[in-house]
């Protein structure tokens, strides 16, 4: 390069130190992602053709769906091309769209899970207000600020590593344009972007973990004093599968992006931010699934129609 301070690509590592042993890691990743893209496409695809699905709670979580598919198609392919190719670069401007997108759509992700908290907390501390509280605008206007306000914030993060410079080379020692390892390639005084990295993890993670965590506290109480044991079972089998969603979701990134010192290494990180671009969206529809009767009821409905039609024709 000319000049590294504003280098024209960028070199992505990857998993390039396994050597040749990188290739086998393409078949279990590909079935991956084509699993987590089936999977998520199938829950948007049910809760958009039946109507005993469109509910405030399915309504989000058919929005957390589309976010799973949209992160994971911001940095799986990539990844996947990449464990193939002997030369891994991704353009300047390339890495710079790869990172507004990926931590955009993260960060509207738990803003929909908080959304979705809010949802279980009208329904079950509030259930006789529950269809005015939580109308069809209301639920609208959450989705809308969820995935307007990250796109928004993200636009001064963005720009402000497109005016660093970078002489500290262009290997980047990820799978993707990650925070990290773009700051440590840079030799400006990145001490403002450190402080501003950590007010945007308290608007979108800390801030939606918060509202999540207080609404569980209700939840809980709430269901504590239910005098039926079926109705305290029936209302925690309604939780269960946000609340394994919200356990998978903050904890890998509140590892990666909100923990103090952020100290562990690049190969550690690596593998954690494999869990939250492949494992975790191959998980969340079987979490929806396994874990909602009535999802799983609508979609035995569903296949049984589609298995009848197919018949007659």
């Amino acid at each position: 390069m000319a000049n590294l301070s504003h280098p024209s690509e960028f070199i992505l590592l990857g998993f390039s130190p396994l050597g040749e042993l990188q290739i086998l890691l393409y078949g279990p990743f590909l079935v991956l992602y084509l699993l987590a893209f089936i999977g998520n496409t199938v829950v948007i695809i049910t809760i958009f053709v039946d109507t005993h699905l469109h509910t405030p709670m399915y309504f989000f979580l058919g929005n957390f769906s589309l976010l799973e598919i949209l992160v994971t198609m911001t940095a799986v392919p990539r990844m996947l091309s990449d464990l193939l190719a002997s030369h891994k670069v991704i353009s300047f401007t390339g890495c710079m769209v790869q990172f507004y997108f990926y931590f955009s759509l993260g960060s509207t992700s738990f803003l929909i899970l908080s959304d979705m908290a809010l949802d279980r907390f009208v329904a079950i501390c509030h259930p006789l207000h529950y269809g005015t509280l939580m109308s069809g605008a209301v639920c609208a206007q959450l989705a809308g600020a969820a995935w307007a306000t990250p796109f928004l914030a993200m636009v001064p993060t963005v720009f402000s590593r497109v005016h660093l410079n970078y002489c500290h080379g262009n290997v980047i020692n990820h799978f993707f344009c990650d925070n990290a390892p773009l700051l440590q390639l840079s030799c400006s005084d990145t001490r403002l972007l450190g402080s501003w990295d950590f007010v945007m993890a308290l608007a979108f993670v800390l801030s939606s973990f918060l509202v999540t965590l207080v609404s569980y506290g209700y939840i809980v109480s709430t269901v504590l004093r239910l005098p039926s044991a079926s109705g305290r079972q029936k209302a925690f089998s309604m939780c269960g599968s946000h609340l394994t969603l919200v356990f998978i979701g903050y904890s890998s990134t509140i590892f990666l992006y909100v923990r103090p010192g952020k100290a562990h290494s690049a190969e550690v990180n690596k593998t954690v931010a494999l869990v939250t671009s492949v494992l975790t969206p191959f998980l969340n529809p079987f979490i929806l699934t396994l874990r909602n009767e009535t999802f799983k009821a609508v979609l035995r409905g569903q296949m049984q129609r589609l298995k009848g039609l197919l018949q007659v024709l």
